[in-house]
């Protein structure tokens, strides 16, 4: 079923997006998800957290984790790129409150403007290939875009572990 055939679908993912290099590849996010851009930050490691997370950022007076969308994605990591920045997003916990999170990309592109005659359903790539944080692929000028549920794809499972690592210990 495509994006036309599917208003309520369309309703949903159509309007603003960031969007954003990784990986010789272009993504976008909800606008809306984004409170602002940065320059890479010296991060703080924290231990026992998953590989894509590199630690936490002091950001006027706010610890925020920060995460590699390079290894999220499973993608080779690549030395820092002039262009090289973190995208602080807002994402949604587990229980339904927000937080925000430092996201780690290659380079800014553009806020585009998305209508439905722009964006696809996400293809099918086999059963065993999850594709549950991609929204839809747009086209535009030419160029395909993979929009991201960014709270999909930081993951609850995810989120949950930082919640519990970065929690102060009874003594």
């Amino acid at each position: 079923m495509s994006v036309l055939q599917a208003p309520g679908l369309a309703r949903k993912i159509v309007g603003k997006y960031l969007t954003f290099n990784l990986h010789g590849g272009s993504y976008g996010i909800d606008v809306l998800k984004v409170r602002e851009i940065i320059r890479r930050a010296n991060v703080t490691s924290v231990p026992s957290v998953p590989p894509f997370i590199l630690g936490v950022i002091n950001l006027r007076g706010k610890i925020i984790p920060v995460m590699d969308l390079r290894l999220r994605f499973e993608f080779t990591i690549a030395s820092s790129l002039d262009q090289t920045c973190i995208i602080v997003a807002q994402v949604t916990l587990p229980d339904g409150k927000c937080t925000p999170m430092g996201l780690v990309v290659d380079g800014v592109e553009e806020v585009i403007n998305l209508a439905a005659t722009d964006i696809e359903d996400t293809p099918e790539f086999g059963g065993r290939i999850s594709t549950g944080y991609i929204l839809g692929i747009a086209k535009v000028k030419g160029v395909v875009k993979a929009l991201l549920d960014i709270d999909a794809v930081v993951g609850a499972d995810t989120l949950a572990k930082i919640g519990n690592e970065m929690a102060p210990t009874a003594a």
